[in-house]
């Protein structure tokens, strides 16, 4: 029987796709707003959409809220900035000459996130949750690494880079899930929405005092290229509000685990509208990929 705390697995679903959908309209932004400029039209232009999103749940839920107590925003902080320092590492990572090898590494952070949120938030994982965590993390890494790949494992630099930005990330989503649970007295909805507002807040604040003080000129050209940015910040935006969503009704480790399945809509996109082939290894991470995840869906 389907219920309000398994609605976390639509949100999930939705989120992901969502999240695919901005991240390709930031690589097309990347050329003439460079990576950092790219990356802050998600919080600079999404953040008037948050607005939105929270006044339309006042609207609809008649809760009423008030300013953050003390407890909120020491995870408010934590999700907040240790996104923005997640990000900081993936794209040095990026720049690595074992980019395949690196980017498996991000892909453990279901892992630490279900260690995370055990240790911080008490959030409880029963065994076969914890088992379809690994095989979902494993089917990823099969499916990212390539042949002779392995030869990068032996590289301290990208391994630190891409096992710390995954740690970054894994923290972040626990920060999130920390915030949105310590909202007082209001739905679920209202809680994830108010901390949305707040960690978009905080990260608009962050990244343009950045920018201000190292790069102006990406500043005016965010402005410039408004019309495609806020597009961008519309879809990062909503994605977000799903994935909040998401963190209020479940484990942190459960929502980045389903999350997981971007990477068949990767390689969906890869095989249908670039006629990629798909390697027998990539059909072996898949189908670990879908047996972790709908072990932990049915678990």
């Amino acid at each position: 029987m389907f219920t309000v705390a398994s609605l976390w697995i639509p949100f999930t679903l939705v989120a992901a796709l969502g999240q695919v959908a901005r991240n390709a309209m930031q690589r097309s932004l990347t050329g003439p707003l460079g990576t950092w400029g790219a990356t802050n039209i998600r919080f600079l232009f999404g953040f008037p959409f948050s607005l939105l999103f929270f006044a339309g749940v006042i609207v609809a839920t008649g809760d009423t809220v008030s300013w953050p107590g003390l407890e909120f925003w020491p995870w408010l902080l934590l999700g907040a900035l240790s996104q923005i320092a997640a990000t900081g590492m993936m794209l040095a990572a990026m720049n690595e000459r074992s980019f395949v090898v690196t980017t498996a590494y991000l892909k453990t952070e279901a892992i630490q996130t279900a260690i995370f949120g055990f240790v911080f938030l008490g959030d409880h994982l029963n065994l076969w949750k914890v088992v379809a965590i690994l095989i979902a993390t494993v089917g990823v890494v099969v499916t990212a690494l390539r042949p002779g790949a392995a030869r990068g494992l032996v590289s301290l630099r990208p391994t630190l880079l891409g096992l710390g930005a995954a740690a970054a990330f894994a923290l972040s989503a626990v920060g999130f899930r920390g915030a949105i649970i310590v909202v007082p007295d209001v739905t679920f909805v209202t809680a994830a929405t108010f901390t949305l507002v707040f960690a978009l807040g905080v990260q608009t604040l962050v990244l343009t005092i950045y920018l201000l003080a190292r790069a102006p000129q990406v500043l005016r050209d965010i402005l410039r290229l408004w019309r495609p940015s806020m597009l961008a910040g519309f879809i990062g935006a909503a994605a977000s509000q799903f994935w909040f969503l998401a963190f209020a009704l479940t484990a942190a480790a459960n929502v980045r685990t389903l999350a997981l399945i971007e990477v068949l809509f990767a390689q969906a996109v890869a095989y249908y509208s670039f006629k990629q082939p798909v390697a027998p290894r990539e059909v072996i991470g898949i189908l670990l990929i879908v047996l972790g995840v709908a072990l932990l869906v049915a678990v």
